[in-house]
């Protein structure tokens, strides 16, 4: 399956903070103790890949690289034993495998008693979108340990000349993911990455981008949804208001509207799809606890 196929920049990214310390957006960035930066998520994670940490394939072209890291808990100090890692990435060819059994190019593997983790595989490769534009080369890691949020994000490589055109990949938040690579004695290349768990994930601003728009309700098309961006937040307007209300970023796409006391509760779920629209799923419990859902598409 050709990368290129795909429509690229397609899920949030999001900046995930330590609940223990204070933070703050300063206009380029997030501010806290031990703040973890997150980037996009493409169209290419698979669940269940294989326990492995050699993902070379015999006859396959490319570099050969170690990827490497500890995972922390939130206090930045404390290894996470057991914390599960997963990689994924395409080829030399640009190709992902989305299909096949063999899962190539994809693995897993859980942190040991220091909370580390490593893995040998090969370089990916730049690709040109559907758009025309030049994505860097890039690994993709999903870090899941009891306790925190799902960590998923994106690294970058030193001297890629496409990170300067990308959008994601120049941003401010990705700054603390673009590796450099070390030459190992054995002639493969080192990466290193390491990552500190935190409890909440706050979308970044150049992802919410992605989300602000007029929805129409898949039932009543009359019915239409306005999401915009404010201080780096998602909002909703409400009525004819110019503030309307802000939500909070729960991850895995979805939002919560903030201030709500329970049982009150209203959550927007977010899905880019391929075709460049963008499906948003509405679930809403009121006081009586009666629970009602609405799905309305925002198309480009």
């Amino acid at each position: 399956m050709q990368r290129r196929k795909f429509l690229q920049h397609t899920a949030l990214c999001a900046v995930a903070v330590s609940t223990s310390g204070f933070i703050q957006f300063n206009g380029e960035t997030y501010v806290g103790d031990c703040a973890t930066t997150s980037d996009i998520l493409g169209p290419f994670y698979r669940p269940d890949a294989p326990l492995r940490t050699n993902l070379l394939i015999k006859g396959d072209a490319g570099v050969e690289v170690v990827l490497k890291g500890t995972v922390r808990h939130n206090d930045c100090t404390t290894p996470y034993k057991g914390a599960r890692v997963e990689l994924w990435h395409c080829d030399a060819k640009e190709v992902y495998d989305n299909t096949s059994d063999e899962f190539r190019y994809r693995g897993t593997t859980h942190c040991n008693e220091k909370g580390h983790y490593e893995f040998l595989t090969i370089l990916p490769v730049p690709y040109k979108d559907n758009q025309g534009q030049m994505r860097p080369a890039h690994f993709h890691l999903m870090i899941s340990a009891p306790g925190y949020q799902s960590y998923v994000t994106q690294l970058y490589f030193t001297g890629d000349p496409n990170i300067a055109g990308d959008a994601y990949a120049s941003a401010p938040t990705s700054k603390s993911r673009i590796l450099n690579m070390a030459s190992s004695k054995n002639g493969r290349k080192l990466v290193t990455f390491d990552v500190k768990m935190a409890e909440k994930l706050i979308a970044e601003p150049a992802a919410i981008d992605q989300l602000t728009g007029t929805y129409f309700d898949q039932v009543d098309p009359k019915r239409t949804v306005v999401f915009f961006k404010r201080d780096g937040v998602l909002w909703k307007k409400a009525g004819s208001s110019i503030y309307g209300v802000a939500y909070d970023y729960l991850g895995n796409n979805t939002f919560s509207q903030a201030g709500l006391q329970p049982p009150l509760l209203l959550t927007c779920a977010f899905e880019i799809l391929g075709n460049g629209a963008v499906k948003m799923t509405e679930n809403r419990v009121n006081a009586q606890g009666i629970k009602t859902i609405a799905i309305a598409h925002k198309v480009n």
